[in-house]
């Protein structure tokens, strides 16, 4: 019984923490202002429960992330087309995108702290490996297009969180502007002509 209680109250927290966190950065200028003590305290919890939980700073930002990406990632291994299993390639790729780009501009800060923490190459960061194998994926299933390493390296570059931050913060690039341009840009480089804008409200 005090075993069940245990984990129950260690679920409680976690979840507490990562509301917690997700307000603050919601909030926040700079991701850099957000310590692992400023989350401690917003959710009620010490510091150790904090550390324990996540290992550090990097673990409860993967941990934050992974959790609003969630949705997506049901969407992409399960969902119907265009993001589903089931759509074909040339379609599935530009969507593919469209919803990479569309999170992390609906997570600016999140993503950026993220792809800025712990000093090591994002390219590194388990949640790029995946999005990369999985465009690599499907981009092989494109008949005549060569290098889907490469391909998905540089399509993948494009969503990058300090070029999503850099374009809407500074540049004031509208969002359907901006996906109206990744959803170009993809067409070009799988050399399948002028791309269809996304729809609005899509």
């Amino acid at each position: 019984m005090p075993e069940r209680k245990s984990r129950k109250d260690a679920v409680r927290n976690r979840e507490a923490v990562l509301s917690a966190a997700d307000a603050l950065f919601a909030r926040c200028e700079s991701p850099e202002d957000i310590t692992m003590a400023d989350v401690a305290a917003a959710a009620g919890v010490g510091k150790g429960t904090l550390f324990r939980a996540f290992g550090d700073r990097a673990g409860l930002l993967r941990a934050l992330y992974e959790a609003r990406l969630e949705p997506i990632r049901e969407a992409v291994e399960a969902g119907p087309p265009p993001l589903g299993p089931a759509a074909p390639p040339r379609q599935r790729v530009p969507a593919l995108l469209d919803a990479v780009l569309c999170f992390k501009l609906d997570n600016r800060r999140l993503a950026l702290a993220l792809e800025e923490s712990g000093g090591s190459s994002p390219y590194q960061a388990e949640h790029y490996e995946r999005w990369h194998r999985l465009l690599q994926t499907v981009l092989e299933q494109i008949p005549g297009l060569t290098d889907s390493d490469f391909t998905a390296h540089a399509l993948l570059a494009a969503t990058r969180a300090d070029l999503v931050e850099h374009l809407a913060g500074h540049e004031r690039v509208p969002r359907e502007e901006m996906r109206a341009q990744l959803a170009n840009f993809t067409s070009r480089v799988l050399g399948s002509g002028p791309a269809q804008g996304p729809t609005a409200g899509s």
